[in-house]
């Protein structure tokens, strides 16, 4: 069994990098996108009274000044406090607020442990009573960050499937993978909670196992312990198949599209021209097939051909 967790657990880690990687790929490759060109945009110093850089004077002439502290703020923000949400849908925030912040401290409990392991396998002793600052801090995060996110996991879990059930809005626009993903998540925050208040409080045994995960020495752990590696690890090869993607692809959405509006350049240029020379595959009554794009977009409609 100890074997066999530890494989599992470097297949699920390896798949999961492997797989985010080919998807960032993907989208880093994909076509320029229709860019939103909607102001205020949060890197430009006037935004806070919906100005743009387009309002100065000869602007082309001048080097522009973006804030990037404000947009990293506001992604940062989005991403931990969730707060388009919290103005939206009071409600449904409440909810979905402690199911994300489970999540997010669910992935730095582990990244804790590992980083936690490797100060093991160097000497240091990492409990409540380590004369090494770094094993005490080391072994408070652990506990944190992994009975933080049981807690508020689970609560989560619970209260999306009730808010998901019982609003009609949201149930309507809710898919059978959603309601999969609120009880897969709810018994795996469940399982960890379960492991570390009956069998390991003190997550003793799970420091253990992670330090045999980097030496690859198997240590045996206890059951409840081991299912919930077992389910975490198969959470992880299932999360590239569901939208949990929206984590990174947000900041491409932001950074990309709503908030890009730099001014055409050379490498614009050539990258849209080339675009535009690409043959229509498909037709429609609007789009005639066996022509590339720059020849469609330019040819007269029969309204503008009316004197």
């Amino acid at each position: 069994m100890s074997f066999f967790l530890i494989a599992l657990t470097y297949f699920a880690y390896v798949f999961i990098v492997v797989m985010y990687a080919v998807k960032v790929v993907k989208i880093v490759r994909m076509p320029v996108h229709l860019r939103w060109e909607l102001y205020p945009v949060i890197h430009e110093p006037k935004s806070d009274y919906g100005s743009s850089y387009y309002e100065d004077f000869e602007q082309w002439k001048k080097n522009r000044r973006k804030t990037l502290r404000k947009g990293i703020f506001f992604l940062l923000r989005e991403n931990f406090c969730f707060s388009e949400y919290f103005k939206r849908n009071r409600g449904y925030w409440l909810v979905l607020f402690p199911w994300h912040i489970g999540f997010i401290l669910i992935v730095i409990f582990h990244i804790v442990c590992f980083f936690g392991a490797l100060v093991m396998v160097a000497g240091v002793s990492v409990s409540a009573e380590s004369t090494f600052i770094l094993g005490r801090t080391f072994y408070y995060l652990i506990l944190l960050t992994g009975v933080i996110s049981f807690v508020t996991g689970s609560i989560g879990s619970i209260g999306l499937l009730i808010k998901r059930l019982s609003d009609k809005d949201l149930r309507a626009f809710t898919t059978p993978q959603n309601y999969f993903n609120y009880l897969f998540t709810l018994v795996i925050f469940l399982s960890g909670l379960y492991a570390w208040y009956f069998v390991d409080p003190t997550f003793s045994e799970y420091r253990g196992f992670w330090k045999g995960l980097i030496t690859l020495s198997p240590v045996p752990v206890d059951y409840a312990a081991a299912a919930h590696i077992i389910l975490f690890a198969l959470f992880l090869i299932y999360l590239p198949f569901t939208r949990s993607l929206h984590y990174i692809t947000k900041f491409f959405a932001y950074l990309w599209i709503r908030w890009n509006d730099a001014p055409k350049d050379k490498k614009m240029v050539e990258e849209l021209n080339g675009l535009l020379d690409q043959p229509v595959s498909w037709s429609a009554p609007h789009i005639p097939s066996g022509r590339t794009w720059a020849e469609i977009a330019s040819e007269k409609t029969s309204d503008e051909e009316k004197p």
